[in-house]
């Protein structure tokens, strides 16, 4: 039966092995060390893995970085005045009308539509159970603090929807929804502070480049 290996004979393996010269390039590597996979070890291979980890954070900390220095620019800007749904399209388009909305206590209309947007997309059943009950209860339920506006008779079709759900419930609700934005709250939105600080910000940057 072979026999263990002492808690004193590995702890000389393993500073034998941290005390061992640098291989030189283009040799192989030993394969000595047992504990590279507890990270305290100071091996060649541990090492690499360590600058890999530390390249691939670099990397992804740049890309968020860039993504978050993005701005829309004066040229898609000044197409939202022009068209309601290209705005709605535009991601920045909807966080600046989002931003808008919450000044005027309304940014659950715009959930509410993102969200139905979302749902329509979903195709695997059980999801789409999950996402309509949730939209359901976040949005439509009388007893939700966040309750959207819409008429009884939309409402009602939305309850006999709810037996058996489907990605399309929502449609005429949410439809009822984006006319609300279109018609109350967006020519409002062209000409708050919100959008005309933001597109006076931009021209300036353009007259700077």
């Amino acid at each position: 039966m072979p026999q263990s290996v002492s808690g004193v004979e590995m702890r000389k393996r393993q500073a034998a092995h941290i005390e061992a010269p640098p291989q030189a390039p283009g040799q192989p590597r030993p394969n000595t060390c047992c504990l590279c996979w507890c990270g305290c070890c100071k091996c060649l291979w541990n090492e690499d893995r360590m600058e890999r980890s530390e390249r691939q954070t670099c990397t992804k900390m740049d890309s968020i970085e860039a993504a978050e220095e993005q701005h829309p620019s004066l040229e898609e800007m000044l197409s939202w005045a022009r068209s309601f749904e290209m705005m709605l399209r535009s991601l920045e388009g909807r966080e600046v009308f989002r931003e808008f909305l919450r000044s005027e206590y309304s940014e659950d209309n715009l959930l509410f539509w993102m969200a139905c947007e979302e749902l329509k997309k979903e195709t695997n059943p059980s999801v789409v159970d999950e996402r309509s009950r949730i939209i359901y209860e976040d949005y439509v339920s009388i007893l939700s603090p966040k309750e959207v506006s819409l008429d009884s008779r939309v409402r009602e079709g939305i309850n006999q929807s709810l037996t058996e759900p489907s990605n399309l419930m929502y449609e005429e609700a949410q439809l009822q929804i984006y006319t609300l934005m279109h018609r109350d709250s967006f020519p409002r939105f062209l000409n708050s502070s919100t959008y005309r600080d933001l597109l006076a910000s931009r021209r300036r940057t353009c007259l700077d480049t």
